[in-house]
């Protein structure tokens, strides 16, 4: 029996390496790993739906299903994941010292599907009761003058917007024009020290753990896409493709705590993985519904109330029904079902740094 030909695009993540290295990591396939950076992907796959497998933008994609019949379908494979509180930047002269001050302000934004945008609204929403009609919204790029548009835009209902075509956000949140900025990449006007900017959570790095330890949310950027009509005819496959991006991922993960030769180019990434293991515990990245499902339904809801949808999706419709019961591939006990972890209280010294002056 001949295997499967397959392409796959996606980013070259620690986490992936060992489907880019071996063509028949996937079970009864041969596949091309064709290394692209997101946004290049995102723009192949939701504008020509080039790939047989790949990376894709959760906020796009849930555009996507609503507005037509985007012929893809998820797997329950968070390949890309970010808390949201390191992507707001501010202005210091504008009195934006705490979340709620964000009212009434000019905020950048490169798009409103784009998920980490969706994340960070989602959480100031349900934190700090900071409504997506709050602010102003400006729309453009965020270092170069465009408009990251994968699927036809769609602003949060009752949101007030301008378009600024030709303009960047970067020069905009440095020349005073915005209060702040909500990015998914860090902005050349945060890495020029420009001055008067600033992150609205200085160590946000305590505050995303005691947000963790509060809500079990762990934000999911991209999940993994495969081509409907591919499934149908090969219904095996997308059990095989979780149990190859399971154990790559389960090949990765003992790097992050090997101190005999660093994988990193960082002094201190054992320690770093050790500290979050004990904050998030050792399976702190799981992949399945199951164990993702507060994280998933948190972001659907999301979705529902910033119009991305025309309604809330459920969990169970945008993965593959083969997908919805996962087990770990490799020998290793399955994580228990997320309804909400254990809680961790955050040390008074973490509570401290994560609230701002």
């Amino acid at each position: 029996m001949s295997r499967l030909q397959i392409t796959i695009a996606g980013w070259d993540y620690d986490r992936i390496r060992l489907l880019k290295d071996n063509s028949e990591a996937v079970e009864g396939c041969t596949s091309s790993y064709i290394t692209l950076p997101p946004q290049e992907t995102f723009f192949r796959l939701f504008r020509f739906q080039e790939f047989d497998v790949a990376e894709a933008s959760f906020g796009s994609y849930m555009l996507a299903r609503t507005l037509f019949d985007f012929p893809y379908v998820l797997l329950p494979i968070p390949i890309s994941r970010v808390f949201s509180h390191s992507a707001i930047f501010i202005r210091t002269d504008r009195g934006i010292r705490r979340p709620q001050d964000l009212k009434g302000k000019r905020i950048g934004v490169p798009s409103f599907q784009q998920s980490r945008g969706h994340c960070v609204r989602g959480m100031l929403q349900d934190e700090y009761g900071v409504a997506p009609s709050d602010p102003l919204w400006v729309v453009a790029g965020l270092d170069t003058p465009e408009h990251l548009e994968h699927v036809p835009d769609q602003a949060p209902k009752g949101a007030r917007v301008e378009v600024a075509p030709g303009h960047t956000l970067s020069a905009m949140l440095a020349n005073g024009e915005l209060d702040a900025l909500i990015t998914a990449s860090t902005p050349s006007v945060w890495r020029h020290k420009a001055a008067h900017v600033a992150r609205l959570f200085p160590d946000f790095r305590a505050s995303e753990q005691a947000y963790y330890a509060k809500t079990g949310i762990f934000p999911v950027m991209h999940f993994i896409a495969v081509r409907r009509r591919l499934v149908e005819a090969h219904p095996w496959l997308p059990r095989a493709l979780m149990k190859a991006f399971e154990q790559a991922k389960l090949a990765a993960m003992p790097f992050l705590t090997e101190i005999g030769a660093l994988a990193t180019t960082l002094p201190w990434l054992t320690a770093e993985a050790e500290d979050t293991m004990r904050a998030m515990g050792e399976e702190f990245w799981p992949y399945g519904l199951e164990a993702n499902r507060t994280t998933i339904e948190a972001q659907l809801r999301w979705c529902r109330e910033q119009s991305l949808t025309r309604r809330r999706w459920t969990a169970e419709e945008i993965f593959h029904p083969a997908t919805l019961e996962w087990y770990h591939a490799v020998g290793t006990p399955p994580s228990p079902p997320q309804a909400r972890p254990p809680r961790r209280t955050p040390s008074k010294a973490a509570r401290g740094r994560a609230r701002r002056p």
